[in-house]
């Protein structure tokens, strides 16, 4: 009888330690992670441009942090995801622009997701978060394959854009979008119940190129009304070779130039942005309808900028303002207060520390950002290290909150004052009141810049590569 006892004993307490750890699971966060592809600083709570439309970015910031001051890691989509997932800069990966698969050097292991997994997480994954189609198996519990419905341009489009700059209103409906099907697919995950805490990745490829959606959000932003970014002529004549190099301003530019539909270009970006707005809105909705609303982290962050004219470039691909900046927005239950503005500059890196730090998860020692856990808290902090995006081996851009510091591969170099020039129109670089400014950005550069990885041989060439 004793023995029985003891068995039965033993076994109450191995239940009770089981059900314990599972309310302990059940008590860590789930993730949001909202990805959205080209999206640069045009949205509402930015300020950077009146004519933009997204109440539903704009109401997710004033759930939680915004951070004004964001810039990537890198300004194309390849080496800005691959570092922001893996917690390793392109400057130690070697994984510095399209075309260069990082998959060799960043082992699965080393990844945001597999932290979350070896956590006891479900980490389910749609739409692009990686460039291309780069999920790896065994980094996820589940990958969302979308379809991609026919998409038609409407009758009233002139044609499918100017040069590679491709833009026209659709005739489909927005459910035939692929992100409103992504967006289906996480508002289902929302909708289930989890009996283990869930990280749940959405990557929505609009604002990506081309610019078509429905015409309905074409019509938001009529022709005529169209403001044309800000601009000067000879923009490039105080900067370097090299970055005149990255502009290109004899292309996209040029092109844009001579067609006259500079205004069209605008008006399809501003369109494709208010159709992504749409779906982070969704997204919002599901979430707060849904059980877990009360502890779920949602972080949403833009790859990188894009430039439609500023400095005579199109496109990212360059280390000024408008291919660096994007939106950074947090919610973390019973951290952030509502409202709150961050002016410190800080990078992408820091999305993979933050969010360990956040569900209480060590964070691997390969990372190479910091948290900003401080910052969820309390957004007026100081904080003195500069963001850094990198394009290319050697070529670095930094900024503080007051300047914007460039080094290229060959020493030349361009800074801005933010207070004094907003857009970047004069370069103080070779004025020697501010090399102590310089001094002061340059010990902040990588001491490592590893060879470039080989761009993809034998592989089927991504569209992005030209966009």
């Amino acid at each position: 009888m004793r023995c029985c006892w003891i068995a039965i004993v033993g076994t109450l307490m191995v239940t009770f330690a089981s059900s314990l750890m599972a309310a302990e699971k059940a008590q860590q966060p789930n993730v949001l992670f909202i990805a959205i592809d080209d999206l640069n600083h045009w949205v509402g709570h930015l300020g950077r441009n009146p004519q933009t439309k997204t109440p539903n970015i704009d109401r997710l910031a004033a759930m939680g942090v915004t951070f004004t001051n964001a810039n990537c890691a890198a300004p194309a989509c390849n080496p800005s995801r691959a570092a922001l997932m893996s917690g390793i800069r392109p400057s130690t990966s070697g994984c510095y622009d399209n075309g260069q698969d990082w998959t060799p050097v960043i082992p699965k292991g080393k990844t945001l997701t597999t932290q979350f997994l070896k956590a006891g997480y479900n980490v389910f994954g749609a739409g692009k978060i990686y460039h291309g189609s780069q999920h790896r198996d065994g980094e996820w519990s589940e990958y969302f394959e979308k379809k991609n419905p026919k998409l038609t341009l409407d009758a009233s489009a002139k044609n499918d854009g100017v040069g590679g700059i491709k833009f026209g209103p659709l005739s489909n409906p927005d459910s035939d979008m692929p992100d409103h099907l992504v967006v289906d697919y996480a508002l289902e995950k929302l909708d289930q119940k989890h009996e283990k805490p869930f990280f749940l990745a959405v990557g929505l490829v609009k604002p990506h190129m081309p610019w078509s959606v429905p015409l309905s959000h074409f019509e938001k932003f009529p022709l005529e009304s169209i403001q044309l970014p800000p601009h000067q002529k000879n923009d490039l004549a105080d900067v370097p070779s090299a970055g005149i190099k990255m502009a290109k301003p004899d292309g996209d530019h040029a092109t844009m130039l001579k067609s006259g539909r500079w205004n069209e270009a605008v008006q399809a970006y501003l369109a494709t942005i208010h159709f992504t707005d749409m779906q982070v809105g969704r997204l919002i909705d599901g979430l707060e309808k849904s059980q877990y609303k009360d502890n779920t982290i949602v972080v949403l962050w833009g790859d990188h900028g894009w430039h439609l004219g500023e400095k005579e470039h199109w496109r990212k691909f360059a280390l000024w303002e408008e291919a660096c900046r994007a939106p950074l927005i947090w919610v973390a239950p019973g951290l952030t207060k509502q409202g709150g503005v961050c002016d410190c500059p800080v990078d992408f890196m820091a999305i993979y520390p933050t969010l360990c730090d956040l569900a209480a998860i060590k964070i691997p020692s390969h990372v190479e950002g910091a948290s900003i856990k401080p910052l969820l808290q309390e957004p007026e902090l100081a904080w003195e290290k500069p963001a850094m995006t990198t394009f290319h081996r050697n070529n670095h851009s930094l900024r503080s909150e007051q300047y914007r510091y460039i080094r290229y591969a060959d020493g030349s170099e361009e800074l801005y004052d933010h207070e004094a020039d907003p857009n970047e129109w004069k370069n103080l670089a070779g004025d020697s009141q501010y090399d102590q400014i310089k001094a002061s950005f340059q010990q902040h550069l990588p001491k490592t810049n590893v060879p470039e990885l080989p761009r993809g041989e034998g592989k089927k060439k991504s569209k992005e590569n030209s966009a």
